[in-house]
């Protein structure tokens, strides 16, 4: 039996001592003693059998590290003389990372029981167990005893294996001990005898419960030094409550992964205050990194003006991530619930709708993890979720404590900030317990908190978190503290650098400083590497499924689905009709937007659509074009952060409120034409349209023309499609024609063409441009073969087929739908608009290089003709006939 017995000086008895036992036979037995002067000493008695651990499984149980069901039934820890006051103890196991039992010995013969964690107690005696991927599973002891008479620190690694117990084995506290055993003795031996039985009929029912499948697959295991360190770092903060803390301590790694406190296919509820068009950009980002790391069904509670839940209901729709749910709350209806607190803050009144989600979110819903849109995730956020289990008594708000001076008084001279408790809390991240909330009458509580306070602080200065701060202060039992890696605040002059000291310990970023990405921060740069990847990540590769877990039947994804098995794969056209039906993300108004209707109801909005390499055409025909325009944008999420950037530098744009942006994102082969065209008609705000190309720069006063023209053509009374003639140069630098006089010399003299005159003659060859030369009213021209103008139109007209992609007849349908409608196509004498030249786009390429492409074109444009056929009957025939004839 191996023993060591230390005969040192006291203050020496803080080393730690290792005894390595390399195969254990049945039953063996550990004393390890430590006396001092005053005959003080400890004896620690085990036990514990010789089966093998096999070690593909590994999972945590409540009380220790199991390979297998392992469990604890008996530890006697005896200390001081029969003359001391036996001091009290505390046994703490730890899963690696993740304190999961504290048992409290406060007797002179103990068994480990259930107990909570408690900081108060002057000793402690803690058991950090440790798993070891290998044949043999490893386990490490450090047990601490602290009292007036002893203090001493060792620690113990033994190989323990898959099933053991400790046994309890009282050793003699003196040699006149040893020697004779009073009655009593036998007593509190049967005493024990009898409790240790108890806890081993326990630890039999938690055996059997730790023995069933684990509900998640383990993850791989990490260095223990690592650990450590992270141990330190975060133990010295006290940014949390005791168990926060020591939480806190532990990091991210993890060299046993602990049972999973939230179910698999358990749904996790977050609610986001989200109002305007930048806001509306910035959560995309937020959502982003959630989606990424989550395993859990999501179900969004966005509290919305008009603008942001039209932006992100329609981003939702086009996303179509599978487990997602989101639902939408007027925040207009929320305003005068709050519109009486005077705010300072930046974020407006949108800033103190957190307080009244208790009213706003459903009644049965029980808690939510509240977030602000400048929020990134940097882990899973059920670990977030499973917070709530921690929570204690009347705790119901989980909160990170303010990592800046803010709330101390002290940022500079007669800075007088709400009350708080210590440093205050920060609301960019919230865990709200609702149902308790509402039984505490929470919203009771905030009012008559923010009335009293506002008496002398006249106003807020951080919106809902000053509110927050002072219910706190006054009632501090209803926070759960949170540690700081749950909100690492990245303003400036923060203590968030203490919060982490690994890239594995970052849960959750907030960029709180109105300064966002420009905040003064040692790993700025760190942190500004993560926000961009999220920024400009696919948002299409996080539409992954979550196997096992059943979903709500989304009847317009069945409805795709269906669709798509019905097309046959072997046909050589397949990815032109698939491209038809597939479904593209959007983002509406992706930057500011402001529109005030005229009240003659003529106005008149430009439509085009874009790519990447067309971006350069935006500040010219903002130049020539000063009514709205709606825009299409064909980007991948990095090339929209490119846009973003290009706009905000320019000036003529950032001038212009009234142009809206839409993102259509990147997917798959085609440049999707019409579907962006149709993108774009969808957000006009005014009665009619004018349909163009982003290639084309209209004349200079055409927006007023064609609305004068609308009143002298009567427009709102009749189908009309005001015909524009267009034009091209073929210089890069054009003197651009201020008048019809002067478009005509520079036709004469060459320097500009009717437009495709030398490729695609038919186009526009019904315009009549000999006629146009002298006309001075406008004139009526037919249908032909092929006639693609640019017309202007009401806000009603027929969409674009989406079946046309890339280069070739998306025009062309557009108007054969237009005259079989019976529209009249009335050319405009005094109007004109130019092509500006530009490479060849990579879908005119494909077309003139690859035969399958004009065989698909082909299909499909008689496919059209016998759709047109069956819709418009008769009347159809026309358009059979001079395709045949052309």
């Amino acid at each position: 039996m191996p023993a060591v017995i230390i005969h040192e000086e006291a203050e020496k008895m803080s080393e730690s001592l290792l005894i390595h036992h390399q195969k254990m036979t049945i039953n063996p037995t550990f004393d390890l003693s430590l006396r001092t002067e005053k005959e003080n000493h400890i004896s620690v008695s085990a036990a514990a059998s010789s089966s093998v651990c096999p070690p593909p499984v590994r999972r945590c149980s409540a009380a220790l590290c199991n390979p297998e069901p392992l469990l604890f039934t008996g530890l006697t820890l005896l200390c001081g003389d029969a003359g001391t006051k036996q001091p009290e103890i505390k046994v703490s196991t730890r899963c690696v990372g993740n304190i999961t039992d504290q048992l409290l010995l406060s007797d002179r013969f103990n068994i480990p029981v259930k107990s909570q964690l408690d900081g108060r107690s002057s000793s402690s005696l803690r058991l950090l167990q440790q798993c070891h991927e290998s044949a043999w599973t490893t386990a490490a002891a450090h047990i601490e005893v602290t009292s007036p008479l002893l203090s001493a620190r060792f620690a113990l690694t033994w190989l323990y294996l898959s099933v053991g117990s400790f046994q309890v084995k009282p050793l003699p506290l003196s040699p006149l001990e040893a020697q004779s055993a009073p009655v009593g003795g036998a007593g509190e031996r049967q005493a024990l005898e009898l409790r240790v039985r108890a806890v081993e009929e326990e630890n039999r029912a938690l055996r059997r419960e730790l023995s069933r499948p684990p509900r998640s697959p383990s993850a791989r295991l990490q260095s223990t030094g690592h650990r450590g360190n992270q141990s330190r770092t975060h133990s010295e903060e006290g940014t949390g409550d005791n168990e926060g803390q020591k939480a806190a301590a532990v990091g991210n790694s993890s060299d046993c992964v602990q049972q999973p406190a939230v179910d698999k296919c358990e749904t996790i509820h977050v609610a986001i205050v989200c109002a305007g068009y930048n806001a509306s950009r910035d959560v995309v980002t937020l959502v982003k990194s959630v989606l990424f790391h989550r395993r859990n069904p999501l179900h969004f509670h966005f509290i919305t003006d008009s603008i942001a839940q039209q932006i992100l209901s329609s981003l939702f729709h086009t996303w179509m991530v599978p487990a997602v749910r989101v639902d939408f709350y007027d925040a207009d209806e929320l305003k005068s619930e709050v519109s009486w607190i005077p705010n300072k803050h930046y974020s407006g009144i949108y800033g103190l709708m957190k307080l009244v989600l208790t009213k706003t979110l459903p009644s049965d819903l029980q808690k939510v993890i509240v977030l602000d849109t400048d929020i990134t995730f940097a882990t899973d956020i059920a670990e977030l979720w499973a917070v709530f289990h921690k929570f204690k008594g009347q705790q119901v708000l989980g909160l990170v404590e303010n990592q800046s001076d803010w709330y101390l008084g002290n940022l500079w001279k007669n800075h007088r900030p709400w009350p708080a408790l210590g440093r205050g809390f920060n609301t960019g991240v919230i865990l709200l317990l609702l149902d308790r909330l509402r039984k505490l009458r929470w919203e009771q509580m905030w009012r008559l908190t923010a009335e009293r306070e506002l008496m002398s602080m006249l106003s807020t200065s951080l919106a809902d978190q000053d509110i927050f701060n002072a219910v706190i202060k006054q009632n501090p039992f209803l926070v759960h503290q949170l540690p700081c890696f749950w909100n690492v605040q990245l303003s400036d002059h923060t203590r968030s650098e203490k919060c982490y000291k690994d890239v594995s310990d970052l849960k959750v970023i907030h960029w709180n400083s109105p300064k966002k990405l420009r905040v003064k921060n040692k790993h700025v740069e760190f942190f500004r590497n993560l926000y961009l990847t999220f920024l400009e990540y696919d948002g299409n590769l996080l539409r992954r499924e979550l196997f096992g877990c059943p979903s709500e039947a989304d009847h317009n994804s069945e409805n795709l689905q269906k669709t798509l098995s019905e097309l046959d794969e072997d046909d050589p056209c397949y990815e032109f009709r698939r491209e038809r039906f597939t479904v593209h993300r959007t983002h509406l108004y992706f930057l500011h937007y402001e529109y005030e209707p005229s009240a003659d109801n003529t106005d008149v909005t430009l439509v085009a659509q874009l790519s990447m390499d067309r971006l350069q055409m935006l500040e010219a025909i903002c130049k020539h074009w000063e009514g709205p325009i709606s825009l299409a944008l064909y980007l991948s999420d990095a090339e929209a952060q490119q846009f973003l950037r290009y706009a905000q530098g320019s000036e003529v744009l950032m001038s212009r409120g009234n142009v809206g942006y839409h993102i259509v994102y990147k997917e798959g082969q085609f440049y999707p034409v019409n579907l962006l065209r149709n993108v774009a008609m969808r957000q006009v705000n005014t009665p009619y349209m004018f349909l163009s190309d982003i290639d084309f720069l209209p004349m200079y006063g055409l927006y007023e023309y064609l609305r004068k023209s609308v009143v002298q053509l009567d427009m709102a009374n009749t189908k009309k499609a005001l015909v524009v003639p267009a034009f091209e140069t073929l210089r890069y630098r054009l003197s651009y024609p201020k008048s019809k006089a002067e478009l005509l010399s520079q036709l004469d003299m060459g320097t500009l063409f009717t437009f495709r005159y030398h490729v695609w003659t038919k186009g526009h060859a019904p315009t009549n441009f000999a006629k146009w030369r002298t006309a001075t009213t406008p004139y009526r021209v037919q249908w032909e073969a092929d006639f693609e103008p640019y017309v202007m139109v009401r806000r009603d007209s027929p969409e674009y087929d989406r079946r046309f992609v890339g280069f070739g007849w998306n025009k062309v349908a557009h108007i054969m739908e237009l005259d079989a409608q019976e529209y009249e196509f009335v050319v405009l004498p005094n109007a004109y608009m130019i092509h500006m030249p530009h490479a060849p786009s990579f879908d005119i390429t494909k077309f003139r290089s690859n035969k399958q492409y004009r065989v698909c074109l082909k299909t499909l444009k008689e496919e059209f003709q016998q759709n047109m056929s069956r819709r418009y009957g008769f009347a159809a025939l026309k358009y059979m006939t001079a395709e045949n004839n052309s």
